[in-house]
């Protein structure tokens, strides 16, 4: 009989499962994943949306059910929790880096109270590294991002708000 895999295991393959709203990073590295147990042969893992209306929410459950199952698991819960609530503090400095190169601003770090920053001051321009930025419009393609265009190379950009 072959052993299941550790709960170590467990994180690297819930690593391969990609945020199917920002696909450049996983569900990891933002934060989502809180806790994996292993128990037997059943597997818990809990995770925080980044918002509670979240509509990658069951996409996202689904994935990472189906990437536990791939390692040989026949029970697997995955648990919701909103508290503490994800903020973009939760994103790794590594999928901050790979959000930059992918075109999208990366959050600035949102504080000990948890507070949602207005965006007053200039986000930098991820492709030219400018902060003569202006706001386009503070509702994005996704509910955790604004439209920004940059002054200096006169290219649009995404930024991730901070929450």
């Amino acid at each position: 009989m072959t052993p299941l895999p550790s709960a170590d295991q467990v994180w690297q393959a819930l690593a391969q499962v990609p945020d199917p709203e920002i696909p450049v990073i996983n569900v990891v590295e933002m934060g989502i994943v809180r806790d994996v147990q292993v128990e037997g042969g059943k597997v818990v893992v809990t995770m925080t949306p980044t918002f509670s209306g979240c509509p990658a929410l069951h996409v996202i459950r689904e994935n990472l059910e189906q990437a536990v199952r791939g390692l040989g698991f026949g029970e697997v819960e995955v648990r919701t929790v909103l508290f503490p609530p994800w903020s973009t503090d939760s994103i790794t400095p590594q999928a901050k880096a790979k959000l930059e190169r992918y075109g999208i601003a990366p959050p600035r770090p949102a504080g000990e109270f948890g507070l949602i920053e207005l965006e007053l001051e200039p986000v930098r321009c991820p492709r030219c590294g400018s902060f003569d930025t202006s706001v386009k419009n503070t509702f994005g393609p996704t509910l955790c991002k604004s439209i920004h265009v940059c002054n200096a190379c006169r290219e649009p950009f995404e930024s991730f708000k901070t929450l």
